[in-house]
């Protein structure tokens, strides 16, 4: 792909995701994620119900009448999107490719946390931490991340969802607002670096799947190949005993990570590729409402 070919794709995922986050998602997210901190604004005179752990002892003293000090919200967040890069991204048989819409969930996420003047930051990650981009504000950084999104080629195909968490409770000392984007696909039990992660940062996980990850077609022999193995196998999809059997292998996927999920108090949206994501983001800021 040529440089103008690149910057007319990054235009167009930039148009596209920066109108949803003016128009949409500003005050969904500033609600749903505020700042976290109290930062000292002025002392006033004490009224009768503040806290006396308030008192500021120093003015009062000098005034001989006590005064409490008042604070106010820190807005300023640190967002972080931890982004699956894994083989598996590539798949689309329903609507787009898990890649793409991938890319447009974490650019609307991060233009709406640059409008807060909120920091981002992205860890991309397969079976291994393959990238970690520190977080910055601006709009030259954006779309520095926008750009990793849509190209970025990791060095390995599988998945290990778990190491990413291990890796982000490592790098990041203070606590953040963190967007985890996968399809969840991950035959490793992550859930203690789940754990251990959600009790540090604000955690929000977002499953993006194909209706095909969860339900095979009736379509006679079919040969498959795994996109993080690489694996070939034949398969006759005419066979209910083979579908429902794929099927319950992905009703369990399921359940695992919602029950790990659910255990950490974690948020979390499923995404098909050919929905409107929108609707389902609107849907998961107004579930966790402010915290």
């Amino acid at each position: 792909m040529d440089a103008n070919e690149l910057l007319k794709k990054i235009r167009k995922i930039e148009i596209k995701t920066k109108g949803l986050s003016q128009n949409i998602f500003a005050g969904e997210y500033h609600s749903a994620f505020k700042g976290r901190g109290m930062t000292f604004s002025e002392v006033r005179e004490y009224q009768y119900g503040d806290d006396i752990r308030d008192i500021d002892w120093n003015v009062t003293a000098r005034h001989n009448h006590p005064y409490v000090k008042v604070y106010e919200e820190e807005r300023e967040l640190t967002v972080m999107l931890l982004v699956d890069v894994s083989g598996s991204r590539q798949f689309g048989a329903v609507g787009e490719e898990k890649r793409q819409m991938t890319a447009e969930i974490a650019a609307t996420i991060a233009f709406s946390a640059i409008q807060n003047n909120d920091k981002i930051g992205v860890i991309f990650f397969s079976d291994k931490v393959e990238k970690f981009i520190p977080p910055k504000k601006g709009r030259k950084h954006i779309l520095f991340i926008i750009r990793e999104l849509l190209y970025f080629s990791p060095e390995h195909s599988g998945t290990n969802i778990g190491e990413a968490f291990r890796y982000m409770t490592d790098a990041l000392k203070k606590r953040c607002t963190t967007f985890v984007i996968s399809d969840f696909i991950d035959p490793s039990d992550y859930y203690n670096a789940l754990s251990i992660a959600s009790n540090k940062h604000d955690l929000t996980a977002i499953q993006v799947y194909d209706k095909r990850d969860a339900q095979l077609p009736d379509v006679g022999l079919m040969r498959i190949r795994d996109l993080e193995t690489g694996a070939m196998r034949w398969i006759n999809t005419s066979s209910s005993k083979v579908r429902q059997s794929y099927n319950k292998w992905w009703y369990e996927c399921q359940q695992a990570m919602i029950q790990r999920l659910n255990r950490c108090r974690v948020d979390f949206a499923s995404i098909a590729t050919d929905e409107d994501f929108v609707k389902s983001l609107m849907g998961l800021f107004k579930k966790r409402g402010p915290r």
